[in-house]
């Protein structure tokens, strides 16, 4: 009889260790350990996580195909072992490799261990390994070098490429960098593929500088080119969730069936105030809404209604089951993939206007200067009384006379308020600390058939401005509340960046002339910000801050919100698109009901993990197939000239995405051929030898596009003219060697995504 999982991670670690360590033990992978322990099969992946988890904290280990052993029995064996570190390998189109030790913070390459191609084994990019050091580089390489001594997990064994045919045989050229060489699959016209087409090939014997890549084809997705082959190729590429399981639709159907528009008992009823909501025109559900009245003492009442998403997906049902695994909606640039069925996403759960709609409110009450007096939370229940895009509520705000005769009174009146409140807690916000960018995002425009077609600026209008505040003080005010009530919870949280890369940002500002005290002050940060708005030197600054930062994850450790200056932070107004705003909706349920929230802390810290892996999933998925299609229409207009900015300077050349078409491209150091350009790490820039030859992050340039490769996510640009975004260029020190050719690396860094409530 299978038996329900122990209700803490902690437990289930216990069971596993104490499985692992005994004295009779043979190597196993985790499924088999998953047999072991009597768990449904439903809750294998949860044994993975916490066998993973285990490994990363030194009380098991991974050996051969994946088999989990205990530490003790490794040790036994090597009884005089090499220095050995664990990492995630990523391989350069050269062959070799680069390992990034294990507990190494995003995007920081310092510590890098570089790998020979010959000393790389047959690891693949993302795969986990074991590296020995070897040594340190010769005269001037200071990069520590090392060998792959063990394959500890793979990242994938599916891979997406095009189908070829030569000598006989059927091979796949797979996406990206991935491999270098083609994968053998066989037979030709295996799977009725054809030359061209995209498939799917599954890898059985991993390609290494020894021999080569093996596999075989799984899927046929169609021809290169055809319309929606690209994003069927990155759904397959990412594991993307397809179709919803039938158990899954027939529950969602069953709610459907069941609902009545009606007040049920035991709910706050606010069908009678005036609510509303403010989208994108082009939204399909709406999961907030607000509602905001004047007290007779001055004080504000605001009411941030978000979807009772949980009232619909109870814990440990098959809605439930899928939204965990799939941790968040994907937004891709064609297609959304959600995360709950859209019987619930665009119906149910959705706040539509004149509809009754469960809601779970956060009502908070601010004095007349906008400081926070408290909050309570509600199970409730409204009626939406209009809903309103962004761009009408600007229109509104430019001209509200011309709206008066448009709107009920009450909307009207709703309209006034809102826009006084928000701007007032805006300004609070911003002088207690919030560090706010200014990066325009440019979103890509695309035709029927797929196709990018423009592209046009998102700009952060009043508008949106209304809907982060409030959203950012629900979220706020939840977190806070759950921290007084001494609930662990699965907070947002964004650490303090690394003091190096804050010391690193304050010389690249006093490069640009700018004199400022330490960056390690968020005040002077702020400051800088503020100086350089509308001036040339803007975009170097605000992404130069950009890089500096960490990335903000899901996790119950008390850690703040840096950008936010907040010590308690959580999602909560997104649950119809994120796990975490459900889980946190649950917590917040129970405590409405004088119950005392079931919350374990281990089991949080596995869960934020997993929900912060799909995330980071999703926005690569989305960034991958937004430069598919770019890299598709410019592949179509060699020669194509833009205005762009540098968003990445490297050893090996210069990274510069367009202004008004958001395609990022390289421009190699080997086609600048008016000098010779010193790499200078701590400034981020190229340096040349002649007065003003510099290349700074943020520099406008204008450059024309020179090589495009779809399938290997490849584009070149070649520098026509510069506009330098301040400082004067330093002669650097005279090279005792001439310059060589380096390899080119994969290019397309990703950019950041604005998302209501951070």
């Amino acid at each position: 009889m299978t038996k329900e999982l122990p209700e803490g991670a902690e437990g289930l670690a216990e069971q596993l260790l104490a499985i692992v360590n005994q004295p009779r033990y043979q190597p196993v992978k985790p499924r088999v350990l998953a047999k072991k322990l009597g768990v449904g099969k439903d809750q294998h992946d949860t044994v993975k996580k916490v066998v993973k988890r285990l490994v990363k904290q030194g009380k098991l280990s991974y050996g051969a195909k994946h088999c989990v052993k205990p530490v003790a029995a490794v040790e036994a064996r090597k009884p005089k072992p090499k220095p050995a570190l664990t990492g995630v390998f990523r391989r350069t189109s050269a062959g070799n490799g680069f390992v990034s030790p294990r507990g190494t913070k995003p995007g920081d390459r310092r510590n890098d261990i570089y790998i020979p191609a010959d000393k790389c084994r047959d690891a693949a990019d993302g795969d986990l390994v074991a590296v020995r050091i070897k040594k340190h580089g010769g005269p001037g390489d200071a990069r520590l070098r090392g060998e792959v001594v063990e394959i500890l997990e793979r990242e994938s064994h599916r891979f997406v490429g095009v189908y070829s045919e030569s000598g006989g045989n059927g091979w796949v050229q797979v996406d990206g960098r991935v491999f270098a060489q083609r994968i053998l699959v066989g037979d030709p016209g295996a799977k009725n593929a054809a030359p061209g087409d995209k498939v799917v090939v599954e890898i059985v014997r991993f390609p290494s500088p020894f021999h080569d890549g093996e596999g075989v084809i799984v899927e046929v997705l169609g021809a290169r080119g055809q319309p929606g082959v690209d994003t069927l190729s990155i759904i397959r590429e990412f594991d993307l969730p397809g179709d919803f399981p039938e158990d899954v639709q027939q529950q969602a159907r069953d709610l459907a069936d069941r609902f009545e528009e009606t007040v049920p008992e035991g709910r706050r009823d606010f069908t009678s105030q005036a609510v509303i909501t403010i989208d994108p025109v082009d939204a399909r559900d709406f999961d907030d809404a607000i509602s905001l009245v004047k007290l007779e003492n001055g004080h504000w009442s605001l009411a941030v209604h978000i979807a009772d998403v949980a009232h619909f997906v109870p814990p440990g049902t098959p809605l439930d089951v899928e939204a965990r695994e799939r941790g968040t909606s994907v937004y891709l640039p064609d297609r959304v993939i959600p995360m709950l069925p859209e019987t619930i996403s665009n119906h149910l759960a959705s706040l539509q206007p004149e509809r009754v709609r469960l809601t779970r409110t956060a009502e908070m009450e601010y004095d007349a200067e906008g400081v926070f007096i408290g909050c309570e939370v509600h199970n409730s229940v409204i009626r939406s009384s209009r809903r309103f895009t962004y761009e009408e509520v600007d229109s509104f705000l430019a001209d509200r006379q011309a709206w008066r005769d448009k709107l009920e009174p009450s909307v009207f009146e709703l309209l006034e308020r809102m826009h006084e409140l928000a701007m007032t807690l805006r300004r609070r916000r911003l002088e207690r600390g919030a560090i706010e960018l200014t990066l325009p995002e440019v979103k890509i425009d695309l035709n029927k058939q797929g196709e990018v077609k423009g592209a046009h600026l998102v700009e952060n209008t009043e508008s949106h401005q209304i809907i982060e505040e409030f959203m950012l003080a629900a979220n706020q005010a939840v977190a806070r509340l759950l921290h007084d009530k001494e609930v662990a919870c699965l907070r947002r949280i964004h650490q303090r960046p690394d003091p190096r890369k804050l010391k690193a940002l304050t010389e690249f500002v006093r490069e640009l002339d700018i004199p400022c005290e330490t960056l390690e002050s968020r005040f002077e940060i702020k400051r800088i910000i503020a100086e350089v708005a509308g001036k040339p030197q803007e975009r170097a600054v605000n992404f130069a801050v950009l890089k500096s930062m960490q990335k903000a994850v899901y996790s119950p450790e008390p850690e703040i919100h840096y950008a936010l200056h907040s010590e308690h932070y959580c999602h909560f107004t997104s649950p119809i698109r994120r796990y975490p705003d459900l889980v946190i909706h649950r917590l917040v349920d129970a405590l409405v009901k004088n119950q005392r929230p079931a919350s374990n802390f281990d089991a949080m810290l596995l869960l934020g993990e997993h929900c912060s892996e799909r995330e980071q999933r999703a926005e690569k998925a989305e960034r991958e197939l937004t430069k598919v299609k770019l890299l598709s229409l410019l592949s179509k207009h060699i020669g194509k000239k833009l205005d762009a900015v540098i968003t990445g300077v490297e050893r090996f050349g210069v990274f510069a995405q367009g202004l008004e078409l958001p395609a990022e491209g390289l421009i190699h150091v080997n086609s600048l051929t008016d000098d010779y350009y010193h790499y200078d790490q701590r400034t981020h820039s190229l340096t040349g030898y002649r007065e003003g030859n510099s290349y700074r992050l943020g520099d406008t340039v204008r450059v024309e596009v020179a090589h495009v490769d779809v399938d290997r996510r490849e584009l070149d640009f070649r520098l026509i003219s510069r506009k330098p975004a301040g400082a004067k260029a330093k002669r650097p020190p005279q090279p005792d060697r001439p310059r060589t050719r380096v390899a080119r690396p994969k290019t397309g860094k990703p950019g950041k995504r604005r998302r209501r409530g951070s």
